[in-house]
């Protein structure tokens, strides 16, 4: 018995060394697929800012399509240098819900509509959007009701937006029909920039404000807002699942982004 302990005590402990080994082998594997899904298709994001309201709440959690624009070294984490513009690129359209860097830091993740191709000229004037000198069909529709930071209801001018050459519509709202932002100089979109706006066109740092946004260049575009797969109001959080029933926004599950 003596001889035959610690030959069965190695093989135990055998055992769980290529127990422990298989483990982490699976988790590395798991962490390297989740790394290529998350560089070459699909990214999550969620919506910590109201600035596209009411396309996009906060709270909303959605998919960004990777592939759809191409890659560049924004599309792999944290960004590195390892090489310059875009590979196997797409080009974005107007009216586009777009991820990018912010230019000025280039770390920062935005989120904006596609407002402005290069060589676009873009201006807003009395809180008309006006591309290539020409308005923008903006329909008033009924109001977007809101709550203020004492609870109380505020009800938001909302209009549907449509862009031209059979471009896509959606909703904006106009938070003050006379604030700076209506009002603006006319701008020309170099060549490889986009301009980008928010919806929610009084609560929006975007291509309009150099000090903020300014012209977007097309290699920092990380992907296309595709689908919201998960929603929650703003006072909850994603872990907090003991608040869900309460605070999931059932009605925003698994819709595409428009």
């Amino acid at each position: 018995m003596a001889m035959t302990e610690p030959a069965r005590n190695g093989t135990q402990n055998e055992k769980k060394e290529g127990g422990l080994m298989e483990a982490l082998r699976i988790i590395f594997h798991a962490l390297l697929l989740a790394l290529v899904v998350r560089t070459l298709f699909f990214q999550p994001f969620n919506i910590p800012s109201g600035s596209m309201i009411p396309s996009l709440l906060i709270g909303d959690y959605l998919f960004v399509s990777k592939y759809t624009y191409g890659y560049s070294r924004h599309s792999i984490p944290f960004s590195p240098p390892i090489f310059s513009g875009r590979i196997w690129s797409g080009t974005p359209e107007r009216g586009d819900v777009a991820v990018f860097k912010l230019p000025s830091d280039g770390t920062s993740d935005y989120i904006k509509r596609v407002i402005g191709l290069p060589g676009d000229t873009v201006q807003m004037v009395d809180g008309v959007l006006f591309l290539n000198d020409n308005p923008v069909q903006r329909d008033m529709v009924e109001d977007y009701i809101s709550q203020d930071n004492l609870g109380r209801s505020v009800a938001i001018r909302r209009y549907r937006e449509t862009l031209p050459d059979g471009g896509p519509s959606y909703m904006t709202l106009d938070i003050d029909p006379r604030s700076f932002a209506d009002n603006t100089r006319k701008f020309t979109v170099p060549k490889d920039h986009y301009f980008m706006m928010g919806d929610n066109r009084d609560n929006s740092s975007d291509s309009r404000f150099s000090s903020g946004v300014g012209f977007v260049p097309f290699e920092n575009f990380v992907g296309k807002a595709r689908i919201i797969f998960f929603s929650i109001q703003g006072d909850a959080r994603f872990w907090q699942i003991w608040k869900w029933p309460t605070s999931i926004r059932w009605d925003r599950l698994m819709i595409t982004v428009e």
